[in-house]
């Protein structure tokens, strides 16, 4: 075996920077390339009644499964099938009304060159997204997607590096394309995505996540500060809603009204209340995005926000610390 020196850090550097430039190089290419073929595959899975069945096999069979994945969760109901097992058994699963989207950089795979002409005996239609214009899967399939590069990234110019890059970042180009013409937009991508940061912040409501009025600590207009207190300590929301002799909101008293009160009074202990709250609370209606209340707070710098019924009457409150639990922030 042939002594190998340890490469030092400007050499790994350097490795590492070549494959960058020459997978950045071959995006460039791949961009300029693209034209009416793209378009035209596209258009054929708009104007399909079905769903897109992306195959392959080895490196481009991973590929695939990543591009079903993210026409999936972009609103193309898209699905992986196995190239080999497809044709034991899994062929079943592609129907007349789909688009079978087969990827082999070579476009010679003998799994894809079988499964295509039955897809399309059966009535189905097919792109082919490949690294050789002239190969036979490219000439077997309705629309051919050119996915070739000059060379690959690995200094042996063997393992696939350059050329899985463009195919992934071709199929996240038909992915895109597909959902902008689709008008898929925030909402829609949150319901693909219910367990997710974004779907949490599209999905969630200020109902959602405050503390129902009865759980909110509450005192008359004619409380001392030092009942107040008392309040905001067995309430643990850092604040108190003070509500008059109807049981309407008339303030908030919270730690910051505290401090304020200190700094203005001194001992306040025996101070009314209702002379020291903050009167006209911030508040959000409670069918309001959860998000829409953390902006809210954040832009007006409180910590507490009393939450309204449709008739505006107190339906809650939340705190930024509700917030973060339910990972809405």
């Amino acid at each position: 075996m042939t002594h190998v020196v340890p490469p030092n850090n400007e050499d790994i550097l350097a490795a590492a920077r070549r494959v960058l430039d020459i997978e950045g190089r071959a995006l460039a290419v791949l961009s300029a390339r693209l034209g009416n073929e793209f378009a035209q595959a596209v258009r054929l899975i708009l104007d399909s009644p079905g769903r897109v069945v992306v195959s392959g096999l080895g490196k481009s069979g991973h590929i695939a499964r990543k591009i079903a994945a993210t026409m999936a969760s972009t609103g193309t109901p898209a699905y992986f099938v196995h190239a080999a097992e497809a044709l034991h058994g899994d062929l079943g699963m592609i129907h007349r009304d789909d688009v079978l989207i087969a990827l082999s950089n070579s476009g010679e795979t003998a799994e894809l060159l079988a499964i295509v002409p039955l897809v399309r005996r059966q009535g189905g239609r097919t792109v082919a997204m490949t690294g050789k214009p002239g190969s036979t899967l490219a000439t077997l399939a309705d629309v051919h997607l050119d996915a070739g590069v000059d060379m690959e990234a690995c200094p042996l110019n063997l393992a696939p590096t350059a050329s899985t890059t463009c195919a992934l970042a071709l199929g996240d180009a038909l992915a895109v394309a597909l959902l902008d013409a689709r008008g898929f937009r925030e909402d829609d991508f949150a319901r693909s995505h219910p367990g997710g940061a974004l779907g949490r912040r599209l999905l969630t409501h200020v109902r959602d996540v405050m503390r129902p009025a009865d759980s909110v600590p509450t005192i008359g207009v004619d409380a001392t500060v030092t009942e107040a207190l008392l309040q905001i300590t067995r309430g643990g929301m850092g604040m108190t809603v003070v509500v008059d002799a109807v049981g309407a909101v008339a303030g908030v008293f919270t730690d910051g009204d505290l401090r304020r009160a200190i700094d203005r009074v001194g001992d306040v202990r025996t101070v009314p209340v209702a002379d020291v709250m903050s009167r006209n609370p911030k508040s959000i209606a409670e069918d309001r995005l959860a998000a829409e209340a953390a902006d809210l707070m954040e832009t007006r710098r409180v910590n507490q926000l009393l939450v309204t019924d449709r008739n505006g009457s107190l339906a809650g409150a939340l705190t930024m610390h509700d917030l973060m639990q339910a990972k809405v922030i």
